[in-house]
């Protein structure tokens, strides 16, 4: 399996995503340029946190132009796993990606803490490590988390098991706790907190690494179903 981080201008956890995969997982993973054009060669691509392009008019409204975005969109259109963290989340949402918008938090500060987060859907090629309603603790560190979506748009992500993550002690005002969300199809992730800023315990916590070992276990499992489906065919 193959991954990419994404590198806009402003980027500054890119480095510990790429950490997380090469070095927790042992996963084969490139850095991506944000004017780069072909994603091709990967099975998951990750937008990681920061501050790109500095956040001007938005977080994550001018990323979301970046040449790179229309083949995240492409990507995400043939299936294969997309994970936007943080600001990778919020250029997610301008994208279309993921339904919403985030705002400023509730407090109008920005909040850097371990937060308890409460696993929601299990059934994700991103949580499949978890249980379901286990309470995990993962770091959070932004100034615009505060997710929002009108009540029609929640309704769809309550009935179609959207929400995948909640804050147990909501610290930024997003609506209904959520911490993080997925596409319909299930394999575009959108998530504010910080997964991988806890893959060891020096770091706090170690819940973050089974977000990325449950990548690798799905990918492994269509692998080997692909297999299984070729050899019956011949």
């Amino acid at each position: 399996m193959k991954f990419a981080v994404v590198v806009f201008p402003g980027s500054n956890c890119d480095i510990d995503c790429y950490h997380a995969i090469e070095d927790v997982i042992d996963g084969e993973v490139d850095y991506i340029w944000h004017q780069q054009v072909d994603l091709s060669g990967y099975d998951c691509i990750v937008l990681p946190g920061g501050f790109s392009y500095g956040d001007y008019l938005r977080s994550g409204a001018i990323a979301r132009f970046a040449p790179i975005m229309k083949h995240v969109e492409k990507a995400a259109a043939e299936g294969k796993l997309v994970i936007g963290i943080c600001n990778g989340f919020q250029i997610l949402l301008e994208a279309g990606l993921l339904p919403g918008a985030m705002k400023k938090n509730e407090n109008l500060q920005f909040i850097c803490s371990i937060e308890t987060i409460t696993v929601e859907n299990n059934q994700t090629p991103f949580t499949l490590e978890y249980h379901l309603g286990e309470e995990i603790k993962i770091p959070i560190a932004h100034g615009e988390g505060n997710y929002y979506c009108d009540q029609q748009t929640l309704k769809e992500l309550q009935k179609n098991n959207q929400i995948i993550f909640r804050y147990k002690d909501n610290p930024n005002g997003s609506i209904d706790d959520i911490a993080g969300i997925c596409n319909k199809q299930g394999n575009v992730l959108g998530m504010m907190p910080h997964p991988e800023r806890a893959v060891s315990k020096l770091l706090g916590s170690e819940d973050g690494k089974r977000l990325f070992q449950s990548i690798l276990s799905y990918w492994r499992e269509k692998k080997s179903e692909s297999r299984t489906y070729s050899s019956a065919s011949i």
